[in-house]
């Protein structure tokens, strides 16, 4: 699933900010891939906080792996121990535990 915006997106922005008008024309349209799963895009997004583009997908990757799907229930399973060795520090998974107890 694909980020979705138009001509109506692209045409505020670009009157907006002429440097960012300009590299919009240049650039042209760009397919941002989207997780429709909430909680498994906050995860995501958690985990790439403050660490290179490369480290944060070895890390999903590992985790996609580990969980297959990710959701609060197959962090859980996972444990706190496990979650360490794919790579995600102790401060994250608190982060995703507060996310799964709302």
């Amino acid at each position: 699933m694909f980020f979705q915006y138009g001509d109506c997106e692209t045409t505020y922005l670009t009157s907006k900010d002429k440097r960012l008008g300009w590299a919009i024309q240049q650039i042209g349209h760009i397919n941002r891939e989207v997780d429709s799963d909430l909680f498994s895009a906050i995860v995501h997004h958690i985990i790439g906080q403050q660490i290179s583009t490369a480290a944060q997908a070895t890390i999903w990757s590992r985790l996609l792996t580990a969980a297959g799907t990710v959701t609060a229930d197959s962090l859980t399973s996972l444990g706190r121990d496990r979650l360490q060795q794919i790579g995600m520090t102790y401060k994250k998974q608190i982060t995703c535990w507060i996310l799964r107890s709302r």
